[in-house]
């Protein structure tokens, strides 16, 4: 794996949410009208677009956050633990009219998570186009999900266009998305059930994944990665047909192994993953090397508990050895 370029410091813009984490550790996922004892409850700042800025910031990029926030306790903690990160936060939006968004994530004792997410001021984000466009002229990446409204997200696949910024999008919570949004997005990164809902049908095998990841290029993406959990990940790359560049046709796959470690805790792998991702294509990796850096990172964050407090540092990332294997798919 080659390595990253630490003489530049990527910008990277996130748009996205901020929850404060509840997390419950139970033995196993409660079936229905099941009541148990609980091993332990624990706040943790959280929320995919912290999360996902923080993955980013702990990777040497210079980061800022566009988020919504009520006018609370949960508030105050998620800005105090941006600024510890050195995350520019000076945008994010403080509203009257909601509490802060909360996720209720249970983790078994087999580090499965379920996440019930309550959106609050997240869906009351409302980025003000000339505020946007200012950030996103000049910055490497904008960084995108699905827990803040629709149209401010498509808002930043417009504006990131019109000020050459590239995009990258994981479209989770799942939902419906317009087909127009696809030729403006660079860089898709789903894990096995949104890229099976994605394109209609199941994805549990690299080969299924490597199959998703051409589908969804097809429609206009430019890179895909189809994550698969503890069977590691596929990276799908552009490649152009012509010499002048005119025609750009779905690209080689590649599979890549997965780390083994024992799991304490899957909540922000993903996460982790996207923000290590980007901040190393922003630096001029390949989608292969930024990969393998990505799953690194992903790797560490499982072995920790909870959402932010788990997401490496690229000090850390760089100490494990050892690529893991990437084969054609």
């Amino acid at each position: 794996m080659s390595a990253p370029i630490l003489s530049q410091a990527p910008r990277i813009v996130v748009l996205g949410s901020l929850n404060m984490d509840l997390v419950l550790r139970v033995p196993h996922m409660p079936r229905a009208g099941e009541t148990m004892l609980g091993h332990s409850l624990t706040q943790v700042p959280g929320g995919k677009g912290g999360n996902q800025a923080v993955s980013c910031a702990r990777q040497g990029a210079a980061v800022t956050l566009l988020s919504c926030v009520g006018e609370d306790a949960y508030a105050e903690q998620l800005l105090a633990g941006l600024v510890a990160d050195h995350i520019n936060a000076q945008h994010v939006q403080r509203t009257a009219l909601a509490g802060t968004g909360v996720a209720v994530i249970s983790v078994d004792d087999a580090a499965q998570n379920q996440i019930v997410v309550v959106p609050g001021a997240n869906e009351l984000l409302r980025v003000p186009q000339a505020l946007l466009q200012a950030q996103l002229q000049g910055a490497d990446y904008v960084v995108l999900q699905l827990e803040t409204p629709l149209a401010e997200v498509e808002q930043a696949l417009r504006l990131a266009r019109q000020t050459g910024c590239k995009t990258a999008l994981n479209p989770s919570p799942m939902q419906a998305l317009p087909e127009h949004w696809w030729p403006m997005v660079d860089l898709l990164v789903v894990n096995e059930s949104e890229a099976a809902q994605l394109c209609g049908r199941p994805v549990d095998t690299p080969q299924a994944a490597a199959a998703a990841a051409r589908q969804l290029q097809g429609r206009g993406v430019a890179q895909v990665v189809v994550t698969l959990g503890a069977l590691g990940a596929v990276a799908c790359d552009a490649t152009i047909a012509n010499d002048d560049g005119t025609e750009a046709i779905p690209g080689v796959a590649h599979w890549h192994e997965a780390a083994q470690v024992q799991a304490v805790d899957t909540t922000a792998a993903g996460d982790t993953f996207l923000g290590a991702l980007t901040v190393q294509l922003a630096r001029g990796l390949g989608l292969n090397d930024a990969t393998q850096w990505a799953m690194r990172a992903a790797s560490i964050c499982v072995t920790r508990a909870g959402a932010q407090p788990s997401i490496p540092y690229f000090a850390e990332v760089e100490t494990l050895t050892g690529a893991t294997r990437w084969i054609l798919v």
